[in-house]
């Protein structure tokens, strides 16, 4: 199969949607690996580094011209949707359901929209979201410490305190993996940490894990509303594979905020889990709403571009290799994880929610691709 690798044009984004080590396992299975000039230098990755071990270097036109299985790490942009094609399988993370235009500009291509975000395995985990759900969570506790510094707006407040002054508290709002490991860093840097979480088996594991250092607490609209107006810094992290994050904090529960506190999206890519988010970059990441520092990168795990690479390449690498090994219809047939992360194709919507967040029609994916392995 003719693979490409097309660089990230997306604001601050340097991560890219293969290493070479993932290029050359690829090109010893006997596929084309071709590589935008440029792709992997944001993720310390010359064009050198992929021509040894196989890959071709090619300007932006060929990658996505010349491809069967096109690899990204970010959903394409208003520029690039004059490339997207119907005889192209796009991989990638895509978010759509916060995204009408770009659903519709898949539906109009024909192309067939396979998302990292939504392949789910039939014990609902997400592998191709956990490592950068890990990521996020990790730098959603490192913001919310540095953005409490008063010269940056905040309170002027050490999240860990000092011997005989109180540390700072640490709300988060959900307790999967983005959760958890925003939890791990906030209790190392020494915060008095709550998460808010629904499911009590999650709860028992997560008392288990971190060995009864946090409070674990039911989420309710009540306990959302008391706990984000103590808090420090609050970290939304709840997800609905696929689906528009739900809007579980308020206007007027950030209006009921400390003044410079700091308050973390990590949920911006599936619409933002409070009212008053919307997305920022990099650049510009924090804005002040009611006096509340607003932290809602869409794509934080791209400030760690070394890290979230390598650990995107080795979560993507296996189901890259099924699709480029036995084609589409082959592997979902195989893997109905793969099947699940399958948005859009021949025109149609076949994800659900999807279809639920922009109000169009919603097609099973069996009716569109055979399910049954040849």
């Amino acid at each position: 199969m003719k693979i490409g690798v097309a660089k990230e044009i997306k604001q601050d984004e340097y991560r890219v949607a293969l290493t070479p080590a993932g290029a050359r396992e690829l090109v010893q299975r006997g596929h084309d690996v071709t590589v935008e000039t440029g792709a992997g230098e944001g993720s310390a990755f010359p064009d050198s580094a992929y021509e040894v071990v196989g890959a071709r270097i090619a300007p932006v036109a060929d990658v996505w011209a010349d491809s069967d299985l096109l690899l990204k790490v970010k959903e394409p942009i208003e520029p690039e949707y004059g490339r997207l094609r119907e005889d192209l399988v796009l991989f990638t993370y895509l978010h759509i359901a916060a995204d009408e235009p770009l659903t519709r500009a898949l539906i109009d291509s024909g192309i067939t929209a396979v998302a990292y975000e939504t392949v789910e395995t039939d014990n609902r985990a997400l592998p191709l979201l956990a490592p950068m759900s890990e990521v996020a969570g990790r730098l959603a506790a490192q913001a919310g410490a540095y953005f409490l510094e008063k010269p940056l707006g905040g309170r002027g407040l050490l999240l860990g305190g000092v011997a005989g002054v109180a540390p700072g508290r640490v709300l988060v709002i959900g307790g999967g993996i983005v959760g958890y490991n925003a939890a791990v860093i906030a209790l190392g840097l020494g915060a008095q940490v709550t998460i808010l979480e629904r499911s009590i088996d999650r709860m028992r594991h997560l008392e288990e894990i971190l060995s009864g250092r946090v409070s674990l607490l039911m989420s309710s609209t009540l306990q959302i509303e008391e706990s984000v107006g103590e808090a420090d810094v609050v970290i939304g992290a709840v997800l609905i594979p696929g689906a528009l994050a739900p809007k579980l904090i308020t206007r007027e529960m950030v209006g009921g905020m400390k003044t410079g506190s700091v308050l973390c999206d990590v949920a911006i890519d599936q619409g933002g889990c409070a009212e008053t988010s919307h997305p920022t970059t990099h650049s510009e990441p924090v804005y002040e709403v009611d006096g509340v520092t607003h932290y809602c990168v869409a794509n934080m795990p791209g400030a760690v571009p070394i890290t979230s690479t390598k650990a995107l390449t080795n979560a993507t690498l296996p189901y890259v290799e099924a699709i480029a090994d036995h084609g589409l219809a082959e592997a979902v047939a195989r893997d109905p994880a793969l099947a699940r992360g399958v948005n859009v194709l021949d025109g149609k919507v076949t994800y659900e929610a999807v279809a639920e967040a922009h109000d169009l029609d919603y097609t099973p994916l069996e009716d569109v691709l055979p399910l049954s392995p040849v």
